[in-house]
């Protein structure tokens, strides 16, 4: 089981925008960031959030001219810390990530470790809230974290 996460700014973004960051300190042992991600986030995070920089800058480097500063350190850290899950919701960053051998999730996936670990009773709710803000739910999406949710 991994519990260690590496985030990127997305996820931060979107669960302090429904203020259940808390959700990340209740499933993982250790959640790690960088400081490009913090600066993205643009405010600070809480102290149980360890920030690390990336050994391997050239790596780093090189994912920006595909990437965005903190998707392409947060990718290059999940390769530095070893059995970490790399906390990503952007699809292209998703995929170099997965090419690099690093195991994904994303903030959906989050939520619904959390229901399944017994940290929240529902992921609905939570899903309801998301969309309220402006995160993208599709349908298909929906049903199956339902489903494995044990909600429908």
């Amino acid at each position: 089981m991994h519990d260690i996460v590496i985030s990127d700014t997305s996820c931060f973004i979107v669960l302090d925008k429904i203020n259940r960051l808390d959700i990340l300190r209740n499933i993982y042992d250790h959640v790690f960031t960088t400081p490009e991600v913090v600066k993205e986030f643009g405010k600070s995070l809480p102290e149980w959030i360890v920030i690390s920089k990336v050994a391997n800058t050239k790596f780093q480097i090189s994912l920006e001219s595909l990437l965005g500063k903190g998707e392409s350190s947060a990718i290059a850290l999940a390769c530095e810390i070893k059995n970490s899950i790399l906390l990503i919701d952007e699809k292209k960053g998703r995929k170099i990530a997965l090419e690099n051998g690093i195991v994904v999730t994303g903030t959906l996936g989050v939520i619904l470790k959390a229901k399944q670990s017994g940290n929240i009773p529902l992921i609905l709710p939570l899903l309801e809230e998301l969309k309220t803000i402006g995160f993208y739910i599709g349908k298909e999406i929906e049903t199956r974290l339902l489903i494995d949710a044990g909600e429908l």
